[in-house]
């Protein structure tokens, strides 16, 4: 199997195709932000909590009978995990998934509960997790199923951008004219580019955590500086973008923005009292920045609410917040 092919367009129809076959679409909301109507793709509801299922199913349906057989290998802080482990055990595929020490708890459990072995990694201390996979995978002949930068993952998460045009064409009354989504290794934002080609895509990330815009404005891929912040944005934690994303990012992306944490948790709220969502800290950074009006809307604008998976304490305390 070429692991270093160039994901494409028909890929990503491919890809939804398989992903429609086994999951009813996650519904595209409307929210009202000043005078203008933004849809909202609820990826939060998915059967995992995230959109991370669609590029899971994808890569692991595209693998050999021997492949299968030797099993995968995946890194992740929690919702790519997730999505590995469902697929995984819906194919009878063995699952071991590289997770941070600092996870959530919540994510840590679900994979272990659909069968993954977890193997932890100190993030904090600076461990590398893509060095811990690539060593498992040459001890146990396994296949490598990383988070973004895999041709198969890209394009399975771009089954959303399918969706989101389908949805905006009956909705709204044409294709998305803009697209807004949470980033962190750029698999979603890659995805979405491939499958929705005349809409602007816009990355945003965790201040801080801003290697892919920094890489949109240099033209290079940029790693992520020492110590970086503390950010509630778990699911946004990546060291740099991968080639494979960015060769497609960069022909497709103007710039990308940053936000605040006070910014997500305002975001998170929102999405709460407007649209009766329970939305992580990562999930929620794309409507941070709309809400923020740091990225302008109109009509046919779509926010990507990309996954659900927090800690019930942390929830509730940003809920009842008000900073």
């Amino acid at each position: 199997m070429n692991r270093t092919r160039t994901p494409t367009r028909e890929g990503v129809i491919e890809a939804a195709a398989k992903v429609a076959a086994i999951l009813p679409q996650t519904p595209l909301l409307p929210a009202t932000i000043g005078t203008e109507t933004v849809w909202c793709k609820a990826e939060a509801l998915q059967p995992v909590g995230a959109f991370k299922i669609r590029g899971a199913w994808n890569r692991l349906t595209a693998l050999t009978d021997d492949e299968r057989k030797r099993g995968v290998i995946g890194v992740s802080s929690g919702n790519h995990a997730q999505g590995v482990a469902w697929a995984a055990k819906r194919l009878g595929i063995a699952a071991t998934i590289v997770m941070p020490n600092d996870a959530p708890a919540v994510k840590l459990d679900r994979v272990r509960e659909m069968g993954a072995e977890v193997v932890i990694y100190d993030r904090p201390g600076g461990e590398d997790r893509d060095e811990i996979a690539r060593a498992l995978c040459d001890e146990r002949s396994a296949t490598l199923v990383h988070a973004y930068g895999d041709p198969w993952i890209i394009e399975g998460q771009g089954s959303a951008g399918i969706e989101i045009s389908a949805q905006m064409e009956q909705l709204a009354g044409g294709p998305p004219t803009r697209i807004v989504a949470p980033c962190g290794g750029g698999g979603l934002t890659a995805g979405l580019a491939l499958a929705c080609p005349e809409a602007e895509i816009v990355p945003v990330e965790p201040e801080g955590w801003d290697d892919v815009c920094r890489s949109l404005e240099t033209g290079q891929i940029q790693r992520l500086g020492p110590n970086p912040p503390p950010t509630a944005c778990d699911a946004l934690q990546t060291p740099a973008t991968f080639p494979v994303n960015f060769e497609i990012l960069r022909k497709r992306v103007t710039r990308g923005f940053t936000v605040s944490g006070a910014e997500v948790r305002a975001a998170q709220r929102f999405a709460f009292a407007r649209l009766r969502l329970v939305i992580e800290p990562g999930g929620a950074a794309g409507l941070a920045a709309v809400l923020a009006g740091k990225v302008p809307v109109d009509g046919r604008t779509a926010v990507v609410l990309s996954g659900g998976n927090v800690d019930p304490a942390n929830f509730a305390a940003v809920i009842a917040s008000t900073d």
